[in-house]
């Protein structure tokens, strides 16, 4: 479970992801007659690792470019940091809390889906599963592409082209109107359908990123950005923490973990930027790990955790929050390892 979240996550929104995995969720907890707890943690512990530490999700996307990092390295490590944290936060930390939760067997959003049977149109797991690593695979690529061609070469130039994000992504989306979309028997119209659905998600995403590179930019203009600089400065915290500290309390005070990413980018990034030695991609990893930190009531992932998974609120915050904790605590404790050993 934690690697279908993990592969699920990497070009879909959590929101997105958890809709299209919680009735494979439901099917495997039904069929094994397991807790719904021991299926469902780790499944939203892998969306949860994806959605904060690995581009191309945008906040993990913009806090790249903030930093200047490069994209495939940042895809690398953050797999590197994130895998281990979404072991630990998911199977291992289901196994512990499972015999302290107990969920009702009647659950209304599990009863709602069923299986239909008909697997006529569906594509194969080698299809489907080289459509959605495609534009990562690409990112990884282009980051190496000196290493791999001369460089100034055409063979070169193309590498970097096809690794670019921007251009990751839309190949991305051009192989899946074949593989997913024509192969499997849509007519253009309803491809076309099928992307202009797509649309509406985004641009909540879009207005959160904005939103938070706008608060970002107010606590800049007003000097609360220096202020926070001037007290890392005279208390020598590490450039990571710093960076992690700001974006959980961001996420504690706002609820949302693409704007406690993208403000607390904002803020470091100046700081990073005119510090020599520092990782630009561990920073981002590190702010995106602080992002994570215990989702609670403000947060729209707490309520859909809840409602669909049948649990209180206090049953809720000993699962989910705590399984955000510890992703957010180990993926720093993983990435200042990584500082050392680079």
């Amino acid at each position: 479970m934690v690697i279908i979240g993990l592969v699920v996550g990497l070009p879909a929104f959590f929101e997105v992801g958890f809709v299209l995995l919680v009735p494979i969720a439901f099917t495997v907890a039904r069929r094994t007659r397991t807790s719904l707890v021991m299926v469902g943690l780790p499944m939203v512990a892998g969306l949860s690792v994806v959605h904060g530490l690995v581009p191309p999700h945008p906040a993990a996307l913009l806090a790249v470019s903030i930093y200047h990092a490069d994209v495939g390295r940042t895809i690398f490590y953050a797999l590197i940091v994130g895998l281990p944290a979404a072991i630990i936060a998911g199977p291992l930390y289901a196994k512990f809390i499972n015999r302290y939760v107990t969920i009702s067997p009647d659950n209304p959003m599990a009863d709602q889906f069923v299986d239909h049977g008909d697997e006529a149109i569906l594509p194969g797991i080698g299809v489907s599963l080289s459509t959605v690593l495609l534009p990562v695979l690409l990112m990884l690529v282009g980051s190496w592409a000196d290493a791999l061609s001369a460089k100034g070469s055409f063979f070169n130039e193309a590498l970097h082209l096809a690794g670019n994000d921007d251009m990751a992504l839309l190949i991305g989306v051009l192989i899946s109107f074949v593989t997913l979309g024509s192969m499997r028997g849509f007519s253009r119209a309803v491809i076309l359908r099928f992307s202009n659905e797509c649309l509406g998600p985004t641009a909540a995403i879009t207005l959160l990123v904005g939103a938070g590179g706008g608060f970002g930019r107010i606590l800049q203009d007003s000097g609360v950005s220096h202020a926070i600089i001037a007290v890392a400065l005279n208390s020598h915290v590490s450039l990571l923490l710093l960076a992690w500290l700001l974006a959980a309390a961001l996420r504690l005070a706002t609820g949302s973990a693409t704007v406690a990413m993208s403000t607390a980018a904002g803020i470091v990034a100046p700081l990073a930027l005119a510090s020599p030695g520092v990782h630009p991609e561990l920073l981002a990893i590190a702010t995106g790990a602080g992002s994570l930190i215990f989702s609670h009531v403000n947060d729209g992932g707490f309520w859909l955790v809840k409602e669909y998974f049948n649990m209180s609120v206090a049953d809720t915050m000993k699962t989910w929050s705590i399984c955000e904790t510890i992703i957010s605590i180990t993926g720093l404790l993983f990435t200042l390892g990584l500082a050392c050993v680079l």
